[in-house]
């Protein structure tokens, strides 16, 4: 069953490197438009490209890459923590700092798909202004974010308290 369920988890990466390629295309095409067809449009006098499309793209793109972003961090315990001082704490307050820290990165997780659902809400009716989109669509990258930080912190919580992945073996020995 986790074998044929183990695609599941590359999703979010999937998307981050998606919405990479997607930002390096949009930034491109941006300065493209920018500095090369608006300057031919000048010369052979044609009318003006509109280009302000390229700005909510990235924008989007930006917001959806950093709420996943943050949540792949919380699985991989690559946000901040002061191992040169956990280290040195004995096992059961090693285990019950990082616990802690857990139920932390949970309860914000939670917290911010919350307000990020009633902001998403709040904006249901409103529109992007160049790519006439719903803003909703915006919004709802915090949701997503703080769902798989919730997701990803019970997981991780679980890891602490078996002594199972990487943070396990941290409650186990100091590096």
């Amino acid at each position: 069953m986790r074998g044929r369920l183990s695609w599941i988890g590359a999703i979010p990466h999937v998307v981050i490197t998606v919405l990479m390629v997607v930002v390096i295309v949009d930034m491109l095409v941006g300065v493209f438009l920018r500095y090369v067809v608006t300057k031919i449009s000048e010369i052979f006098d044609l009318p003006t490209v509109q280009f302000f499309w390229v700005e909510e793209v990235g924008e989007w793109s930006l917001a959806w890459m950093s709420f996943i972003g943050a949540a792949l961090g919380v699985r991989r315990g690559i946000h901040f923590a002061v191992h040169l001082v956990i280290d040195r704490f004995p096992v059961a307050l090693r285990r019950a700092v990082l616990a802690a820290q857990c139920l932390l990165i949970v309860a914000f997780g939670a917290l911010i798909a919350v307000f990020g659902w009633q902001v998403a809400e709040l904006n249901g009716q409103s529109f992007s202004p160049a790519l006439v989109l719903n803003l909703r669509w915006l919004y709802l990258s915090s949701v997503v974010g703080g769902a798989l930080m919730t997701v990803y912190g019970v997981v991780t919580l679980g890891d602490v308290l078996s002594g199972r992945g990487p943070w396990g073996q941290l409650v186990k020995d100091a590096r």
